[in-house]
């Protein structure tokens, strides 16, 4: 589980992040960058910059043994 605060400062865990990427790819991104949309989920807000949208594609999913 990955942990990042939304735009209010409220820390929020995300429990999938492969899927939390896809969406943000496929809803809030073009040319592999953020569109500046709002993202909405579980009573949390995001902003998706190209500053947050590389910092959640960065994250690495950690594989457990």
């Amino acid at each position: 589980m990955v942990t990042i605060f939304d735009d209010n400062g409220k820390a929020y865990n995300i429990r999938d992040l492969k899927r939390f990427k896809k969406h943000l790819l496929d809803f809030h991104s073009q040319n592999g960058k953020g569109d500046n949309s709002l993202h909405e989920e579980n009573g949390h807000w995001f902003r998706v910059t190209d500053v947050f949208y590389e910092h959640i594609m960065s994250i690495k999913e950690k594989k457990i043994n």
